[in-house]
């Protein structure tokens, strides 16, 4: 049954009853009435004092200022058309490409040496974007709780802390660790990271931060209430880590502690290089402030951003918003000309991050671009319904909006097999399933290239369940250094090398 929608009103009687409210609360009210929004208090009358409080307080937390331009920008009018219709147009991004040549391979070595001396001093910390529930998964709690491991059951957090520790032992330097998470999950993923003692990173160095939430709309311009006494919120999109840095006093303290590039990855993804000393040394040596991966798109529909230039500036622009002529090109060797999908592996310069997060400040900062939802809401009585179709617009601003921002951007090339197996589905693509296989696969290459043995099937996949922890080793050469001789698997067994 629809959602039925109450009239937009304020209460009855007039202003509202403002008593038993701290001074924040009231002014909070003040302000969504005159900011246009009273139908955000339609039940006020109808709210014991602890709901009014609840109501307030959202309401307080709320800049109008920003609503009000998000609104006439997505919402009503012609800015909302305006805002999506950038001007110049797009050629495919110049790459670095993968190392082809012996001289190729031997400046990918110097990148290497030039970033792990930056992560030796102290320059890099690594970011962990966390903000998302397991959902899709049919997973009830953080998504970096979710458990992958094939053989030991560990989670994405302890994947993921056991690489920054294994970069962090290797060059003989703590690195920072920043894990941004929602309103929805930052309590629980506190408590589990403080529970199992960071997977063994330095506490100190674990810093744990929440993005900021924005409330959705209606296509009338109201915000929308998910019951009587509570507004309907949303993170505002992985651009939101550069404010969420800011607000948070982050930016500030890792340019007091000398950091000034930041590694940064999603939790959903198991077989990223957290901190990848080659990347990192390429970024260096280009002077960049945003650098980004890509790999080859596996055919022009793949659901990815893809590297472009547009007006002289590199950016990524959505799969949804490359133009179907444009996502079917080919060159004279039948490629792909727009082949590079972004794979929401970035490095960033603190000072770059601190510049936009001003500019934000400012007024300006990341774009935001618009989303239609269904978006559970009150009904008539003020209890939350769910609506039979989309209902809303939320809105959320993209990491990757930086790129054309930077004075100066990088675009690597990697590949998908060493790099891009995410888990973000129950079951099929991008599945735990496929992401499994993928990382049994890099683990038997390495385990073969040693010169073990890996019984493998018919159709030449792993015959058996593999896991190497990254504290055993993060690559195939380390593995090769420690493999015992003669090591051979058996078929249909478990190896775990930790």
């Amino acid at each position: 049954m629809a959602a039925r929608k109450a009239k937009a009103s304020a209460p009855a009687g007039g202003a509202p009853d403002l008593s038993g409210l701290s001074p924040d609360e009231a002014a909070g009210v003040r302000r969504a009435l005159k900011a246009g929004q009273g139908s955000t208090l339609r039940f006020w009358d109808k709210l014991d004092l602890a709901g009014r409080q609840r109501l307030a307080a959202q309401l307080a937390g709320i800049d109008y200022d920003l609503v009000k331009r998000l609104i006439a920008e997505h919402v009503s009018g012609s800015g909302a058309a305006a805002a999506k219709a950038p001007a110049g147009k797009l050629e495919p991004s110049p790459v670095d490409r993968l190392p082809a040549s012996e001289d190729e391979r031997r400046a990918e070595e110097r990148f290497r040496e030039a970033g792990e001396d930056a992560i030796r001093a102290g320059r890099v910390a690594a970011l962990t974007v966390a903000g998302g529930q397991g959902t899709r998964l049919g997973y009830d709690g953080p998504k970096g709780c979710y458990v992958f491991g094939p053989v030991t059951g560990r989670t994405l957090f302890r994947h993921h802390a056991e690489k920054i520790l294994a970069v962090s032992r290797r060059c003989g330097r703590t690195i920072p660790w920043l894990v941004m998470t929602s309103d929805a999950n930052f309590e629980v993923t506190r408590d589990y990271l403080v529970r199992e003692r960071f997977f063994g990173v330095d506490p100190a160095a674990v810093h744990i931060f929440q993005q900021g939430m924005l409330p959705a709309s209606d296509r009338a311009g109201q915000l929308i209430l998910e019951a009587a006494d509570r507004l309907a919120m949303s993170p505002n999109g992985h651009g939101g880590t550069i404010q969420a840095l800011s607000d948070a006093g982050l930016l500030d303290k890792l340019a007091a502690q000398g950091v000034d590039t930041i590694s940064y990855f999603q939790v959903d993804n198991p077989l990223v290089r957290a901190v990848d000393p080659v990347f990192i040394g390429r970024h260096i040596a280009a002077s960049s402030e945003m650098s980004i991966k890509v790999l080859k798109k596996c055919g022009p529909l793949e659901k990815v951003g893809v590297a472009v230039t547009r007006g002289g500036r590199i950016e990524v622009i959505e799969y949804s918003d490359l133009p179907d002529e444009l996502a079917h090109a080919r060159d004279a060797k039948g490629e792909l000309l727009y082949w590079a999908g972004s794979i929401a592996i970035h490095v960033f310069s603190v000072p770059f991050l601190a510049r936009l997060a001003g500019e934000a400040k400012r007024g300006g900062g990341l774009p935001y671009h618009r989303a239609e939802k269904a978006v559970p809401c009150a009904d008539a009585e003020g209890k939350t319904a769910k609506p039979d179709g989309k209902n809303g617009i939320k809105f959320e601003c993209f990491i990757f909006d930086a790129l054309p921002l930077a004075r100066k951007g990088l675009v690597v090339e990697t590949r998908r097999e060493e790099e891009f197996a995410p888990i973000k589905n129950a079951t099929g693509e991008d599945s735990a399933e496929s992401c499994r296989k993928m990382l049994a696969d890099e683990w038997a290459r390495w385990i073969e290239a040693a010169g073990g043995e890996v019984p493998r099937r018919a159709d030449g996949t792993v015959d058996g369940r593999i896991e190497v922890s990254p504290l055993y080793a993060l690559d195939a050469a380390e593995l090769a250094a420690k493999l015992p001789a003669g090591f051979r698997m058996k078929p249909g067994s478990d190896v775990v090398l930790a």
